[in-house]
């Protein structure tokens, strides 16, 4: 399993955020995580990752800075941190977990908690909770790091967010959390409600099992585990290129059989959630690059798991 990587300069820096950079090298589209590899400046000798975009993979489409030759060596870790992030991989790094400051209790005490399946299901589903304390646990399944969802930024910059948090082996969010279980109990004393997804670009072989949807089921067993409600927002899709999305996903059909508890399955049918235009009017909606008219179905589904999370709550 060899890393592509390759050595450039930066030549532009595109977005800047606290958490994530977006830029050029050598005049390619990248990324990079300055809290993990040190900030980044045109000029800077820069080691990147282009494997994915090399591949052309779904999840690609950029290079990642891997390292900072420039300013990004010998980097201090951050204070009071010693539990490991990517523990034994060339990208470890110390990070304060939130279970080490307490305050984790055993049970969610019959919280709702909203299983997404694919990341573009967690703003309808976060519109339906306006006004609730809503907390945001990224699970394995997607992308790593938390800081690369735009929608996130997006749910938080409108109040519809208050708590994001990473469950290991996700990275770079507010809080970070050894497992889904702990990330749970770390939001029971702080939210109404928990939205738990993969992040953007869901890893997938093509097989009943091998897909990053799978992360769902576990934290909906994770919920039921700990006296919480899992809501399982089901993908229902038009179309897509393949033709294989059309109506339930099998994705979603193979996370219900996988979930031991008792799981309410949120179909639009399910609830009246007519309403999810309106409440959706504003924020970044995109399933696959297509948008609410042209996939309404699955934007209503995922509306309607926030509803009946809503309806929950005590």
């Amino acid at each position: 399993m060899p890393l592509s990587l390759r050595r450039g300069t930066v030549t532009a820096i595109t977005e800047e955020h606290d958490r994530l950079v977006r830029l050029e090298v050598d005049g390619v589209a990248c990324v990079a995580y300055p809290r993990l590899t040190g900030p980044v400046a045109v000029g800077d000798d820069v080691l990147v990752n282009g494997q994915a975009r090399e591949l052309a993979l779904g999840s690609g489409g950029f290079d990642i800075v891997y390292a900072n030759l420039t300013r990004g060596l010998e980097l201090e870790p951050e204070h009071g941190a010693h539990v490991m992030a990517l523990p034994y991989t060339p990208l470890q790094a110390a990070v304060r977990h939130a279970e080490e400051d307490g305050d984790v209790p055993s049970t969610l005490g019959g919280m709702p908690v909203v299983c997404c399946t694919v990341h573009s299901q967690v703003v309808p589903v976060c519109a339906a909770l306006r006004g609730l304390r809503v907390a945001y646990v990224q699970v394995a399944g997607g992308a790593l790091p938390v800081a690369l969802s735009d929608a996130l930024r997006a749910l938080r910059e409108r109040g519809l967010l208050e708590h994001v948090i990473a469950a290991a082996p996700c990275v770079e969010a507010d809080v970070q959390c050894v497992n889904v279980y702990s990330a749970l109990a770390w939001c029971a004393v702080r939210a109404d409600v928990v939205v738990c997804s993969v992040g953007p670009g869901l890893v997938g072989t093509g097989t009943d099992l091998g897909h990053g949807a799978v992360a769902a089921a576990e934290a909906a067993n994770a919920a039921s585990a700990l006296g919480g409600r899992p809501i399982l927002a089901v993908r229902i899709s038009e179309r897509d290129e393949r033709e294989r999305h059309r109506g339930v996903s099998h994705h979603a059909s193979t996370v219900e059989a996988l979930c031991l508890g008792d799981v309410t399955v949120a179909r639009p049918d399910a609830v009246d959630a007519s309403g999810w235009r309106e409440a959706c009017a504003g924020l970044p909606l995109s399933f696959m690059g297509r948008g609410p008219d042209e996939e309404p179905r699955f934007f209503e589904a995922a509306y309607a798991a926030g509803l009946l999370a809503r309806g929950e709550v005590a």
